[in-house]
């Protein structure tokens, strides 16, 4: 019987673990494609590896249940490096370079790491959001970028 009833509670438990929604991270090109096909909000999340608060933030903010399903559903998601060189990103007809993607998303301001732009197809319209956030304010931060979408 006890095995019975570890099995059962084994199974129950892989199940919901099973059904745990995981974000949908894109690259750059095609990232930004999928949006401008699915008329869907950019959100681009610039990091780099040596960033601690950017891995916090994959930790505690991009696992989070509520923010990954609003995501997953709001808006196409594109992790993106900077320091990464030789990678070659396109935007409408133009091919850039890392530095020419990131200085066009930052518009020549510093804002450090984490950074997440929002990018509304159609709208021409970029909102930055520097540093971490936790999951509760950026939340907040999706909401208002779905309603901004929205006018």
């Amino acid at each position: 019987m006890q095995k019975l009833f570890f099995l059962l509670a084994f199974f129950t438990a892989t199940s919901l673990f099973a059904q745990t929604e995981k974000l949908v991270w894109e690259d750059w090109n095609t990232g930004y494609e999928k949006a401008l096909k699915q008329n869907k909000i950019i959100l681009v999340d610039a990091y780099t590896e040596w960033c601690g608060w950017c891995k916090k933030m994959d930790r505690d903010t991009y696992t989070n249940a509520d923010v990954v399903k609003k995501i997953n559903q709001h808006f196409v998601a594109i992790k993106f490096n900077p320091e990464v060189e030789h990678s070659s990103y396109k935007v409408g007809d133009q091919t850039l370079t890392n530095l020419q993607l990131y200085s066009l998303l930052c518009q020549g301001k510093s804002t450090g790491f984490p950074t997440v732009y929002y990018i509304t197809p159609g709208k021409n319209s970029l909102v930055i959001d520097p540093g971490y956030k936790g999951p509760d304010d950026f939340i907040k931060i999706l909401d208002s970028a779905i309603e901004n979408a929205k006018k």
